[in-house]
């Protein structure tokens, strides 16, 4: 049985999506990169259904750490954590699809520009660890 999600249940799924792309468009910065990369990672949310949909396309975007990749970190990858444990435990059905939503973004935002770099694919791993999931 699917519980509904509190608002800020919800927030927590689109902070760890929406920062696990920040993350990783982070690690190997570029403002025409940045552009590409966000456009590629809309489009793997885009593929998002159930309660990661709505969580994703609803409320106020996360405002998240600007001044180094250990802040953000610090904030996005417990966000991972606790919407792993929240859909665990409210909406199993719908865990797998946001564990692959947001490795496909990831994926797709290191991909944007240039392939993945060393420093993309290792914050990938850190992402796919905060989800309990192995880097494909």
């Amino acid at each position: 049985m699917v519980q509904r999600l509190t608002d800020e249940e919800m927030f927590t799924l689109k902070t760890g999506a929406f920062g696990a792309v920040f993350m990783v468009s982070n690690a190997d910065p570029g403002v025409l990169a940045l552009f590409r990369e966000s456009f590629a990672a809309s489009g793997a949310m885009a593929d998002a259904s159930g309660v990661v949909k709505a969580a994703l396309s609803s409320g106020p975007l996360p405002k998240l750490p600007r001044d180094s990749a250990l802040e953000v970190e610090s904030v996005v990858l417990p966000a991972l954590r606790e919407a792993i444990r929240i859909l665990t435990e409210k909406a199993p059905e719908d865990l797998p699809v946001y564990r692959s939503v947001v490795l496909a973004a990831a994926d797709r935002t290191a991909r944007a520009h240039n392939g993945i770099s060393p420093a993309e694919a290792q914050v990938i791993e850190r992402i796919a660890d905060a989800l309990g999931q192995p880097a494909a």
